[in-house]
């Protein structure tokens, strides 16, 4: 069965690379005795998908991987039994059991959101009025000409599409992005171009960046948690 799991990754773990993260919950899974479904062959692994990784520095409430499963007990038990043995920096709030036409988590994924702050740092030489009156700028243009590097190249494009939402409130901007294997748009590329435009240098330590959620399109043209791809069990 295919089950799709959601998870933190906050406080110092936000420094953890991608690659770790994966080599954390395999352990995890296997000290946590869930019955895991491994690969055939010589060198057998967990079969597991994990959703549009972050980057280094970033924390998150709505991180997700898929794994394939041989039995479960019930969601809450699970949820239970991870956590009991879990760094409460990286840890499981939910799970469901995927249906068998559900793409993977890594395919799926259309957009993400965020809530930005500023740390000590950045607070001495940006004033929040300064940060609301950039935000509410970028929202007014039309188009916004980026050049974004790729592997390969670097290309001139308009990212203004891929910011679905922008506003500054509460000393804090929310941010809503496409993201995925398509329209991918990173929160730091915004405050790149939010600094660039306010005329302030751009250090990308002087922000916390939280990401809040993950969203897969439901069908019927609205974006929902990856979570409510599944049914709790």
């Amino acid at each position: 069965m295919k089950v799709r799991i959601k998870y933190t990754k906050t406080g110092p773990m936000r420094f953890i690379s991608h690659l770790d993260v994966m080599r954390y919950f395999q352990k995890a899974l296997r000290r946590a005795e869930f019955d895991v479904r491994y690969t055939q062959g010589f060198s057998p692994h967990q079969i597991l998908s994990f959703a549009a990784p972050m980057p280094l520095g970033l924390t998150s409430e709505g991180e997700y991987f898929d794994g394939e499963f041989n039995s479960v007990t019930t969601t809450f038990d699970m949820v239970e039994t991870f956590n009991q043995t879990a760094s409460p920096y990286l840890k499981i709030t939910d799970i469901v059991i995927l249906p068998d036409n559900a793409g993977n988590a890594m395919s799926v994924v259309t957009a993400s959101d965020y809530i930005i702050t500023l740390n000590e740092e950045g607070n001495r030489h940006i004033t929040a009025d300064k940060l609301e009156a950039g935000v509410h700028f970028l929202t007014e243009q039309q188009e916004i000409m980026v050049m974004r590097k790729t592997k390969k190249k670097e290309v001139l494009t308009d990212i203004r599409p891929m910011i679905l939402k922008a506003e500054y409130s509460d000393n804090r901007i929310y941010l809503f992005l496409t993201a995925g294997s398509v329209n991918h748009l990173k929160p730091e590329l915004f405050l790149e171009v939010l600094c660039e435009n306010m005329d302030i240098p751009y250090n990308r330590w002087d922000y916390n960046i939280h990401r809040l959620e993950t969203y897969m399109d439901d069908g019927a043209g609205n974006r929902v948690p990856l979570i409510e791809a599944g049914r709790r069990f």
